[in-house]
């Protein structure tokens, strides 16, 4: 092996050396860069000539080992490090990090499909999600219903600010627990007036309410003057205001009586029990001309009347007084409220009473009202709901219901079901009942103010009116062989000859890993490990160059000896 060798292997050395300070003057330059993947030089031999081949062992002489003399190193390849970097909280919801194998998908600006594991998006003008080049990222469309399909891949939408429709409530489910130790409903409470009186003699349903006269011989009403229902009580729960104007609404006793059964929301169905309504005394019962008004059974119902309760507002006469028995028998009564087409809130009270209990089980009847009942008497309906022997739901009735929404605007009647079928009638030993709405699917107008994307990719919007919608789902790539995947700008790889294709899958499936929403992946350069790295390809560097040095130096002596 000549001199000239020997300054060819030193350069070989001095090669192969830069190339390893160029990778890691590279990593160390990305320390920063999201999600970047560190890289290594790795080195090889670069051939050998054989002096002498070596010899087998033979009966007087024992073997010889090889004589080869090595022609420098050569790089070998440059690997890339796809290990796990640290996740770094951003607090931006279009920061995604990935924790596992998997890659984002993007479609770059030349229509082409890129990979990349830098997750700094954001929204653009259209409210896509891009990548920071502007690429889109691919993910699974949801409909409206939220249904994803990851069959196809399109470019992922979040319409922050966009406005959903109001929608009418179709079903409200209720939950809770009936106490089966209440005492079965038997009796109404019932609420007498004092007597009304004409010129001529005690009133009747039919006396006309301009006929009617205090106990100084003054007409109480004129025409026009508005009697005001405030402050009445049912089930000790205080009722709407209602009023009723004279010769407007009605003009006699009976027009009255009519609508107080309304105002006080008394269902006068026969299959409610009892005798609820109100009629005008014969004189059988209670004085004369009074106003008898008997609730629905059950103390949820009971009606309490105070004085000051019924008043004419134009003259500012309090016409009646009343005298009342106690309802008997428990139940529970909550309000709710669900919403007709135009996303108005109605209000709906639910009452219950116990009104069976035997061998078979417990029967309990509910009352549904609603003072926003526009265009009907604020009674929505009644029905049963019926429970085993282990307090266990068995059936329902009355349960499709239907609140008018005459002269709002909205679609009329708003119709809707009550599920019943969650609720129990245990002896929960404290003797209290619960009832409650626990979901409702109507909804008022709202805007897209928030959205969250969850381990899965799941992208959800969260609009002012509390509700949700899905909007899709960010997809992922995997490759059989990661490290075969070429490298481009933009933080992004494409397919290479030894990569394999790409396997699109949702997150948490084939190992593609689970996304971090409002984080960002840093790069997994070790900077300790690269500086050893750079001292020792420095080190590598500076005695390459002296081996070439030495022969050039021996060169030079050798032409010093030809002069």
């Amino acid at each position: 092996m000549g001199l000239t060798s020997a300054m060819l292997i030193g350069f070989s050395g001095i090669k192969t050396n830069q190339n390893s300070i160029d990778t890691i003057g590279n990593n160390i330059a990305n320390l920063n860069t999201t999600a970047f993947k560190n890289q290594r030089a790795l080195f090889e031999t670069a051939f050998y000539r054989t002096l002498q081949g070596g010899t087998e062992p033979g009966n007087e002489t024992g073997g010889t080992n090889p004589v080869q003399t090595g022609y420098g190193a050569q790089l070998a390849t440059i690997q890339r490090n796809f290990g796990q970097g640290n996740l770094q909280p951003t607090g931006v919801p279009t920061d995604l990090a990935l924790q596992g194998d998997g890659f984002f998908v993007l479609d770059t600006a030349n229509g082409e499909q890129a990979y990349t594991r830098d997750g700094s998006f954001s929204l653009d003008s259209e409210r896509a999600l891009v990548s920071s080049d502007g690429s889109f990222v691919r993910g699974f469309a949801a409909d409206d219903a939220g249904a994803i399909d990851q069959t196809v891949l399109s470019n992922l939408v979040i319409p922050v600010g966009q406005t959903s429709e109001a929608q009418a409530t179709t079903a409200v489910v209720m939950d809770g627990n009936l106490d089966a130790a209440s005492v079965v409903a038997a009796s109404a409470s019932v609420t007498t007036t004092s007597a009304m009186v004409t010129a001529s003699g005690a009133a009747t349903a039919a006396t006309a309410l301009t006929d009617l006269l205090s106990g100084e011989g003054a007409n109480l009403y004129a025409t026009g003057d508005v009697i005001t229902v405030t402050g009445a009580q049912k089930g000790g729960i205080e009722l709407p205001e209602s009023s009723f104007v004279v010769g407007t609404d009605g003009n006699s006793v009976g027009d009255l009586a009519t609508f107080l059964e309304q105002a006080l929301f008394i269902n006068t169905d026969p299959a409610t029990g009892g005798s609820p309504g109100i009629v005008v005394s014969d004189g059988a019962t209670a004085p004369e001309g009074a106003l008898i008004i008997t609730s629905n059974l059950g103390e949820t119902s009971a009606i309490n009347l105070e004085s000051t309760d019924i008043r004419n507002s134009t003259s500012g006469a309090l016409p009646f007084t009343f005298t009342s028995t106690a309802g008997g028998g428990e139940g529970a009564t909550t309000a709710f409220t669900i919403n007709d087409s135009l996303g108005n809130p109605v209000n709906v009270r639910l009452r219950t009473a116990l009104e069976s209990k035997d061998e078979n089980g417990l029967l309990w009847r509910f009352y549904v009202e609603s003072a926003d009942d526009a265009g009907g008497d604020g009674v929505i309906g009644t029905g049963t709901i019926q429970f085993d022997q282990a307090g266990q739901f068995i059936a329902s009735t009355g349960t499709d219901l239907s609140i008018g929404r005459t002269g709002t605007g909205a679609a009329s009647p708003l119709a809707f079901s009550l599920d019943v079928s969650t609720l129990t009638s245990l002896n929960r030993l404290d003797g209290e009942s619960t009832l409650v709405m626990d979901s409702q699917d109507g909804r008022v107008a709202g805007i897209l103010t928030d959205f969250g994307i969850d381990a899965d990719g799941i992208i959800t919007g969260v609009f002012s009116n509390s509700t949700t919608q899905v909007f899709g789902q960010v997809a992922l790539a995997t490759f059989s062989n990661a490290e075969g995947l070429i490298a481009g700008t933009d933080n992004t790889f494409s397919v290479g000859a030894n990569s394999g294709e790409a396997t699109i899958v949702a997150a948490q499936t084939l190992g593609a890993g689970r996304i971090q929403a409002g984080q960002l992946e840093q790069s997994n350069v070790d900077l300790p490990r690269e500086f050893v790295g750079l001292i020792q390809a420095s080190t590598g560097f500076s005695a390459a160059g002296r081996v070439v040095q030495t022969a050039d130096d021996l060169l030079q002596e050798l032409l010093l000896l030809v002069r």
